[in-house]
């Protein structure tokens, strides 16, 4: 299926079915329709369309998985949401909690060489606002090995690397509480059964913070310094 044949819908669902396939596992329908907000039957019927059209393979029971032309077509879209992302924080100076829902309606509707431009005039940036990799224009894309912030041990230094786009009112609450991609912090406590962790920011504030659990869990960093003991 040819670029210009996908349809809006089409390239939406690509683009999830990649990211559900992110764990290592096929995608479920129900994640799949959980995730666009559409019936389990609108599913069904996309998921044979998109099999038919040589963009995935489906196993009853099993969930999809994304062919190799399903998979350069995501990447695709997913380079194209990324770039406008940046383009719309650095240059035209958008927060980065407002920027998602922009960048899903632009992504549909420039065209390639549009993004390209872009990404020239950002020096070909490798992560988007919310330190996600961005794929290259060949389809590549950095395996990242990150760990959540909930799993970094008391004393250990660790960098906030990336934080999900989708939830704006959880972006902002982050950026308030001094965190974004790139901040260094320490873990100073952490209370049992899943309790909040306390952290302390590196740097001249050296601010200290209270992350709940699930927030923590949804924090994806990169430990820079070791606890030793």
């Amino acid at each position: 299926m040819r670029k210009k044949d996908l349809t809006r819908s089409i390239e939406d669902y690509l683009k999830t079915i990649y990211e559900l396939e992110q764990d290592g596992t096929p995608a479920q329908t129900s994640a799949i329709a959980a995730a666009l907000d559409v019936a389990p039957p609108s599913v069904s019927g996309m998921v044979r369309r998109l099999s038919e059209a040589g963009l995935l393979q489906h196993a009853p029971y099993r969930g999809v998985q994304l062919t190799r032309d399903g998979r350069n077509a995501a990447l695709n879209m997913i380079r194209r949401h990324r770039v406008v992302e940046t383009y719309l924080t650095s240059k035209l100076g958008y927060d980065w909690d407002s920027v998602h829902e922009e960048a899903e309606r632009l992504e549909h509707a420039v065209s390639d060489e549009l993004i390209e431009r872009m990404a020239m005039a950002l020096g070909n940036p490798r992560f988007d606002p919310h330190g996600a990799p961005i794929p290259t224009r060949d389809g590549a894309v950095e395996t990242l090995q990150y760990v959540q912030l909930s799993d970094v041990a008391v004393g250990d230094v660790a960098e906030l690397r990336m934080v999900s786009d989708k939830d704006p009112e959880r972006l902002r609450f982050v950026a308030s509480l001094g965190l974004k991609p790139g901040v260094m912090f320490e873990v100073l406590s952490r209370q049992p059964f899943r309790g909040p962790t306390t952290i302390r920011i590196v740097g001249p504030s050296s601010k200290e913070q209270v992350i709940g659990h699930e927030l923590a869990g949804s924090l994806r960093c990169s430990v820079v310094e070791r606890v030793v003991g």
